[in-house]
């Protein structure tokens, strides 16, 4: 049976409920930068907002710092800064990727062109560092500039190691670690270097942020086995039989004979993406535990996520953190 990695999104409107007028300012101040630069961008920005996604970032910025007494009045700058970083991302993402859909809705490259897409990241990214110069923060300037950097480190070597079955756990956790926990683990952090903590108070919510946003990744990689297409905006399957290697493939290669282990990455490589295949390397992965393994591994790491930033004060932002944490490993899209 497949690992349930099943939690109502309708719930995380609870989870951020205390800081629900950060998120709105989040929203205001979002719409207000990326409005009137010229007609394209403006058309291309109303397209990016009709689905803005979970704002997972921006409620890690806001959840945190309100959680640790670190929230200031440049919070919201900051989860700009990183959302728009974040989201210039996704958009080279589709080019390299070809896709034509990213939540449902048509991505800017299927919608206008490769072109397009790209240099309107550019433009996002140039923005976000605009952002961070209004809050007269190096710390925070030099912070997500690192995180930024991570985040094509990462993008390139997840290409580099394309079709690499021999992919260990460790280097895939290195990878997944810098293009998607990287920017988690400035999200948490962006408090104490606004609020200008010592150094032990940024690290711990550093590491909080990197084992958080691992175990985002690991969870996202889950779904591409076990996910619905139509809470998550693609089919079954799709990363597998793109040569991406995952969790789930990685642990259940090590636990087979090296004979079997080749049989399935070769069947990988030659057969056709259709159901009989998927449910083939399904059955395999289910089979050899890399299912319940991946699942464990996440739940783990929010775990130590949590343990990295405790003791903490008790309160309703605290909560709502740990909430957003379990939702983390346990999300449906």
């Amino acid at each position: 049976m497949p690992v349930s990695t099943t939690l109502d999104t309708s719930n995380l409107l609870e989870y951020t409920r205390p800081v629900q007028a950060d998120l709105d300012a989040f929203d205001k101040k979002l719409a207000d930068y990326l409005r009137g630069d010229s007609p394209l961008i403006t058309s291309i920005a109303r397209h990016l907002l009709k689905t803005r996604g979970k704002r997972i970032r921006p409620a890690f910025v806001f959840l945190s710092s309100r959680a640790s007494h670190n929230y200031t009045e440049h919070s919201v700058d900051a989860s700009l800064a990183i959302e728009l970083i974040h989201t210039a991302t996704l958009l080279h993402d589709d080019v390299v990727d070809e896709s034509d859909l990213r939540r449902g809705q048509t991505t800017v490259n299927a919608k206008w062109t490769n072109l397009i897409s790209v240099l309107m990241g550019d433009y996002l990214f140039a923005k976000a560092f605009r952002i961070m110069c209004e809050t007269h923060s190096m710390e925070l300037i030099d912070a997500i500039s690192r995180a930024t950097e991570r985040v094509s480190v990462g993008e390139l070597r997840q290409i580099e190691e394309t079709g690499n079955y021999s992919l260990s756990e460790d280097e895939y956790l290195e990878i997944i670690a810098d293009k998607t926990a990287s920017l988690f683990a400035v999200s948490c952090e962006t408090g104490p270097i606004l609020s200008r903590r010592e150094w032990p108070e940024r690290f711990k919510f550093a590491d909080f942020g990197e084992k958080v946003g691992t175990a985002f990744q690991i969870a996202d990689d889950l779904l591409d086995f076990v996910g619905n297409p139509e809470l998550t905006g693609k089919e079954p399957g799709n990363d597998v039989f793109n040569g991406k290697v995952t969790l789930p493939l990685i642990y259940s290669l090590k636990r087979v004979s090296e004979a079997s282990a080749r049989e399935i990455t070769e069947y990988l490589k030659k057969s056709d993406r259709d159901e009989a295949a998927f449910q083939r390397v399904y059955a395999f992965v289910a089979e050899n535990g890399g299912l319940d393994y991946t699942f464990k591994k996440a739940d783990e790491l929010c775990q130590q996520g949590l343990d990295s930033i405790t003791p903490i004060d008790k309160s309703i932002y605290y909560e709502s953190l740990v909430e957003m944490v379990q939702f983390t490993a346990s999300r449906a899209s």
